[in-house]
């Protein structure tokens, strides 16, 4: 990525790369490359495990090089857009349209617009038809590639269910086609033939005048219905990485993921992951721990958390808890378990997570009466959730969550008044703990593969009105309310119920501005309303049509494993109000996603973890060793925020060993404290930082054993053990060099800077504007080559002046071709008799 792309632009860090752990491979020596695209901004799409379980699955392979990339926010997209730079992959810096396979992520249906810009900037066509041998591979997989029809025109082929076992067949296939340089359709006809790869292609849609669909016709006669893959022990199809990406930027879940399992069984009839990650598998428990373990040692995260759909479900979750906090707590980890449920909340469980976390507490009743929970195949009584949230208080959370969704089928006016009234009662249980309560209401969206694909979504404007009542509801002090856009909520029913037709919707919205739709503050609902008009569709209509039993849906030639006759008895039994029991700890409901011999659910033995026990390491107050480091900041690392350095060091110094004091409290951290902060996109080579250490170290073998650490950009220069902090100086000259600037530039300031001494200039702070007199900070600008120019400024206490502002000062009206400079703080020199002591404030 050319650095001065990011000049200006909102969080840099995003497009840098540079994460620990990453494994840059040579993109020229691989054999076959793809680029795993996210379709959302950085931040959502790192936090996604199931891309860092590919990316790392796919670079284990000796001739496979796997890149990143990332949905460009629109400023950058405009950037690049300006300049004609393509999008590149995170790491190789190579544009799309140069790699094998793009490998496009579906996670959710408001990113779609999305993928046109990843496209669009790749240069690579928009239409599968309009590829050639000289474009890559386009392909997807995720959840919403179970019904990927609104999106059929523009992937080559989807990937339905795992990935982990398609790789090396297609790796084999490909190279084979390259070697015979054919086509790309027998490349494709080759392809179909491995379970779970659906070629839209090779199947056509015909519609009745009422626009539903009347038939799916399958071009091949030995390919007419595209079955999910399925890998029966994740151990070995999908092992946990050991060196997992570190970011350098904060993300929205900032800490080691460990899947522990897949699958879930509880039968949640609106839930559409409960039934296409059918049957459910769990992963060895001492594989989680033996893993955990080694990818804390190699990351320095701070926390780890368990995922599967619901962690209480995993048949030996306490134990495993248990051994992970025995093995994690000397280290100052925490643990978490993000997915809980009311029925496997034990009081013993809770008391664990209670050891290890206790900010918010999550509870999902999803409906607000016991009868709405019957239809939806929830099984969790009123006094289940609040003797839950009593337990909570008790133990010492301070906030409860409660989820519901509005417009459930069958749900009335007495569930809405349910749900207020369930909320009001979880607030007076809270009041006698001093805590408080959080409401979140979503719209519900009828998804396919579940019990509900044949129900319509409630119209929004009643939508409206039943928010509009839950909010009046729960208007009291220590309740908040929290909802979901509306208008969001439609546009996502109708592409995941929708058809093939769709596709010239999407592309019409995208060509007129819609991007990132599941973020409300860029949703265009005029854009969407114009694309629909102009294609002649009815977006209420897909939304909102009720089906029959022996509808065509659209999705009908795939298979998420799960039956369509058994879907539809679960439909029958919500309507009748009738509880389906979970299969593993009942008798098998025949939902099909099992063979029992291959795959089953599995439930293993609670057995006793051990893991070795390990000393504690020291907090502040035992007997601690202070020590002094400066260190360079450069080149990329020049996009890291302080906030996110200071992340970024305490991570470092977890994976050296070094032998770090930790913070007393709740949430200990390493005891590691910064000088001021250096704006965003500014070079030194004079930061300072003190470490405290609980033994004496050399400095030498502190600065050795972080800088292998530490990501490319910062270096420890300097360290020394110090029994004090050293104070800031009353008075500094800092020292910068400005470079990157034409030699008139540097000639012109140099020559002419103290003709403006005696005048005042502007500096605009969060606060106010201040009015400042230039020669009360610029101490002087001196030449350092043709192309770089040296600035001493004047820091004391209320005036600091960035040599960024003197120089547009200076510049006046030609100040615009100053794009592109680049700024490096040099040293800072005590004035007035401060502590000249190198080890506190370095001068060369």
């Amino acid at each position: 990525m050319h650095e001065r792309l990011l000049e200006g632009i909102l969080k840099p860090g995003r497009y840098t790369g540079g994460e620990f752990n990453a494994h840059n491979k040579d993109f020229e020596s691989a054999q076959v490359r793809f680029a795993l695209a996210f379709p959302d901004v950085y931040e959502v799409g790192f936090s996604h495990l199931g891309l860092r379980l590919l990316y790392h699955l796919l670079n284990r392979k000796e001739a496979v090089l796997a890149d990143r990339v990332y949905a460009p926010w629109p400023d950058f997209e405009a950037r690049l857009r300006e300049t004609g730079e393509p999008l590149q992959g995170i790491e190789s810096g190579r544009p799309l349209h140069e790699f094998d396979f793009v490998g496009v992520s579906l996670q959710y249906e408001l990113s779609y617009t999305n993928i046109f810009t990843l496209l669009d900037l790749g240069r690579i066509p928009f239409s599968a038809g309009e590829r050639t041998v000289r474009d890559p591979w386009v392909i997807a997989g995720g959840p919403c590639a179970f019904n990927p029809e609104p999106l059929a025109d523009f992937f080559d082929f989807i990937v339905l269910g795992e990935a982990e076992d398609v790789f090396d067949p297609l790796i084999r296939l490909h190279e084979a086609w390259r070697r015979a340089r054919a086509s790309r359709r027998e490349f494709l006809e080759a392809v179909r033939k491995i379970r779970g790869v659906y070629v839209p292609s090779f199947f056509s849609v015909r519609y009745r005048k009422d626009g539903e669909v009347e038939a799916i016709e399958p071009e091949f006669p030995d390919y007419v219905r595209v079955e999910k893959r399925v890998i029966s022990d994740l151990d070995s199809a999908s092992p946990l990485p050991e060196r997992p990406l570190v970011p350098l930027v904060d993300v929205v879940h900032n800490r080691l993921s460990v899947e522990i399992a897949r699958g879930c069984t509880r039968g949640c009839r609106f839930c559409q992951a409960g039934f296409i990650y059918r049957p459910v598998r769990e992963r060895d428990p001492q594989a989680v721990i033996a893993s955990a373990t080694e990818a804390l040692r190699q990351s320095g995260y701070e926390e780890l958390s368990l995922l599967s759909l619901s962690a209480g479900d995993y048949s030996g979750i306490e134990p495993l808890l248990a051994a992970l906090m025995e093995r994690c707590g000397p280290e100052r980890v925490a643990v978490s378990l993000p997915s809980m449920r009311v029925g496997t909340l034990t009081p013993e469980l809770m008391e664990c997570i209670r050891k290890v976390r206790k900010t918010g507490f999550t509870v999902a009743p999803e409906a607000g009466s016991e009868r709405l929970r019957r239809v939806i195949n929830k099984d969790v009584s009123d006094r289940d959730l609040l003797e839950t949230a009593e337990n909570a208080f008790q133990l010492g959370w301070k906030l409860i969550k409660l989820y519901f969704m509005i417009g459930l089928p069958t749900e009335t006016e007495d569930d809405i008044e349910a749900l207020i009234r369930l909320s009001l009662e979880a607030l007076e249980v809270a009041k006698r703990w001093r805590a408080s309560v959080n409401v979140s209401v979503s719209t519900f969206v009828p998804k396919p593969f579940t019990a509900f694909q044949w129900r319509g979504q409630l119209e929004r404007d009643e939508v409206e009105r039943r928010l509009a009542r839950v909010k009046q509801g729960c208007r009291r002090p220590g309740l908040k309310v929290k909802w979901n856009d509306p208008d969001q909520s439609v546009l996502e029913a109708v592409f995941s119920r929708g058809d093939r037709r769709l596709s010239a919707v999407l592309r019409r919205a995208w060509e007129q501005g819609a991007r990132f739709d599941s973020w409300s503050e860029h949703m265009k609902t005029d854009v969407w309303g114009k694309a629909f008009r102009e294609a002649g569709l009815d977006p209420h209509w897909y939304a909102q049509r009720e089906l029959e039993r022996d509808s065509v849906l659209p999705w009908d030639h795939l298979s998420a494993g799960v039956e369509k006759a058994f879907l539809w008895k679960e439909y029958e039994r919500a309507l009748a109000e009738e509880y389906t029991e979970d299969c593993r700890r009942g008798r098998c409901g025949a939902c099909g996603a099992c063979d029992h011999e291959t795959v089953a659910p599995v439930i293993r033995e609670k057995a006793p973890l051990r893991t070795a026990q390990q000393a504690l390491p020291a907090v502040a107050g035992d007997r601690s060793f202070l020590c002094w480091i400066r260190y360079r900041k450069e080149g990329p690392a020049r996009f890291i925020g302080q906030l996110e350095l200071s992340r970024v060091l305490e991570r470092a110094l977890r994976r050296s060993g070094l032998p770090v004091a930790y913070s007393a409290g709740f949430h200990p951290h390493v005891k590691v404290s910064f000088g001021e902060a250096l704006p965003l996109g500014m070079e030194s080579e004079a930061e300072e930082a003190y470490l405290v250490l609980t033994e004496p170290l050399d400095a030498a073998d502190v600065r050795n054993r972080l800088n292998p650490c530490l990501p490319a950009g910062v270096e420890v220069l300097e360290a020394a053990r110090v029994e004090r902090r050293q104070p800031v100086p009353a008075a500094r000259r800092v020292t910068y060099r400005v470079s990157h600037l034409t030699p008139w530039m540097v000639k012109s300031i140099v020559r002419n800077y103290r003709e403006h001494l005696d005048e005042f200039f502007t500096k605009t702070t969060k606060r106010r504007e201040l009015r400042i007199r230039l020669g009360e900070v610029l101490m002087g600008i001196r030449e350092a080559d043709e192309s770089s120019a040296i600035i001493d400024v004047l820091e004391k206490p209320g005036l600091c002046v960035r040599p960024q502002n003197i120089l547009r000062f200076l510049m006046g009206e030609q100040s615009g071709a100053l794009c592109g400079y680049r700024v490096r703080k040099l040293r800072v020199t005590p004035l007035e008799g401060g502590d000249d002591d190198s080890r506190t404030h370095y001068q060369r």
